[in-house]
């Protein structure tokens, strides 16, 4: 997994990554400028957890959820899939958990429409996987890519 706020540094890990033929490659979000410019560079896997990059206030009927329909738009064309960390949501309490999953929510409707895949990380049995990716809005056949 890529985890670092320079462009050029993880486009040069991505590159090596590339040639050592390790799979799938990771690169964990930032920020919404190093999210765009890594998925315009695309040659990896998996962005994961955009949906925990974003720091300003919520508005009331709007939630930042790190993903627009343009940023899918590029994931889709790059063959990049959104990933969603079951282990960063676990611990949260459960106001930060709701919030988590909304944004989660939002991502997997805009996924939906642009057919942007979703990958779910770190989970314990598929079928459990696949009934939270259903409880969320995910469509079956999102569902069976996610978990496969």
């Amino acid at each position: 997994m890529i985890n670092t706020q320079n462009i050029e540094q993880a486009k040069n890990l991505i590159k090596e990554t590339i040639e050592t033929k390790e799979n799938p490659i990771i690169v964990k979000a930032q920020s919404p400028d190093f999210n765009r410019k890594i998925l315009e560079y695309g040659k990896f896997n998996i962005l994961l957890s955009i949906e925990s990059t974003t720091k300003k206030k919520d508005a009331s009927k709007y939630l930042d959820s790190g993903l627009n329909h343009i940023l899918a738009k590029i994931a889709a064309r790059n063959n990049i899939a959104i990933g969603i960390n079951l282990e960063e949501i676990n611990p949260l309490d459960k106001k930060q958990k709701a919030i988590q999953l909304s944004k989660i929510i939002q991502n997997i409707k805009i996924c939906r429409k642009e057919e942007t895949k979703i990958r779910l990380l770190n989970y314990k049995d598929k079928k459990t996987a696949f009934s939270f990716l259903i409880s969320l809005g995910a469509s079956t056949q999102q569902t069976k890519e996610a978990i496969t």
